[in-house]
C-alpha cells in the first residue's frame, strides 16, 4: 500500500480551505484517509501563523515510514523545514510554441525589409 501525504479539499464553492491527511495513493481525495496531520487555509495572509498547522512529529513520523508528500505538500513541509524539496527548473516551458515562433520569425522579416527600404 503506497501512502501519500496530501491535501483534502473542504470549504465551500471559491472558498476552499484544506485538511493535510495521509492516505492510500488509490483512496479518492476528499474520501478515506487514514490519519489527519493538520490543515491549510489558501485564504488568509501568507505570513499568517494559522496559514498551515501541523502536527510535525506526525508529519516527521509518516515521512520515516516511507509515504510520500504530494507537489503541494511537499512545498509546504519545505517552508517549514520538515523536508528538503528540490526546485522545479523547466527552461523548455518558457519557449513560445511553433506558431508563435513563425509568426515572430515573420514579423523580423518584415521588420528587416521595412529597414532597408528607406535607405535605398
Amino acid at each position: 500500500m503506497s501512502l501519500k501525504i496530501r491535501l483534502a479539499r473542504g470549504g465551500a464553492k471559491k472558498r476552499p480551505f484544506y485538511r493535510v491527511v495521509v492516505a492510500d495513493s488509490r483512496a479518492p481525495r476528499d474520501g478515506r484517509y487514514i490519519e489527519k496531520i493538520g490543515y491549510f487555509d489558501p485564504l488568509k495572509e501568507k505570513d499568517a501563523a494559522d496559514r498551515l498547522v501541523l502536527d510535525a512529529e506526525k508529519a516527521k513520523a509518516w515521512l520515516t515510514k516511507g509515504a510520500q508528500p504530494t507537489d503541494r505538500v511537499a512545498r509546504l513541509l519545505d517552508g517549514l523545514g520538515l523536508m528538503k524539496r528540490e526546485a522545479g527548473n523547466n527552461p523548455q516551458k518558457a519557449q513560445p510554441k511553433k506558431k508563435a515562433q513563425e509568426r515572430a520569425a515573420a514579423a523580423a522579416e518584415a521588420a528587416g525589409k521595412a529597414a532597408e527600404a528607406p535607405a535605398a
